[in-house]
C-alpha cells in the first residue's frame, strides 16, 4: 500500500477558533470538513507544502517559523495509507479567502466534533482541544 504524505494546519484566529474547509463535490470524501493543507510533492518538505497550499487555496502568506508541529494522523484508507502532520499557526499575512470555492468555517475547538470529518482528521480534534 502506498503512503500518501499530506500536511495540514490548524489556523487559529485571535478568538481561539480554528479554520476548517468543506471538501468540494467531485473530490474523494466530498462534503466532509477538514483542516487546510495538501499533498507534499516529491522532494518538498511538509512546511514548504503548507506555505504553498495556504497561498494557493486561502490567499495568505505564512512563514515557516510560524508553523508549530502539534501531532500527526496515520490512517489506512482503501487506496492508500495517509500520514498527515498537523501544525498550528496563529500568525499570517493577508485575509483568509476561499480561492478554490470551498466553504470555510471558523470553529471553536469544542465544536469541531459537530462537523463531519474524514476519519484521519477526527483524532486530531482532541489535541486541539487540549492545546486551545
Amino acid at each position: 500500500m502506498r503512503i500518501l504524505l499530506v500536511a495540514a494546519v490548524a489556523l487559529v484566529d485571535p478568538d481561539g477558533r480554528v479554520l476548517i474547509g468543506k471538501r468540494p463535490e467531485g473530490k474523494m470524501l466530498a462534503g466532509l470538513w477538514e483542516f487546510p493543507g495538501g499533498k507534499v510533492e516529491a522532494g518538498e518538505r511538509p512546511e514548504a507544502a503548507l506555505i504553498r497550499e495556504l497561498k494557493e487555496e486561502l490567499a495568505i502568506d505564512v512563514t515557516e517559523s510560524c508553523l508549530a508541529p502539534l501531532t500527526f494522523a496515520s490512517h489506512a484508507y482503501p487506496e492508500f495509507h495517509l500520514l498527515m502532520p498537523l501544525y498550528v499557526c496563529r500568525r499570517w499575512t493577508g485575509v483568509v479567502t476561499s480561492l478554490e470555492g470551498q466553504e470555510l468555517q471558523w470553529v471553536k475547538p469544542l465544536k469541531l466534533s459537530d462537523y463531519p470529518m474524514p476519519p484521519a482528521d477526527k483524532p486530531l480534534i482532541a489535541h486541539l482541544i487540549d492545546l486551545l
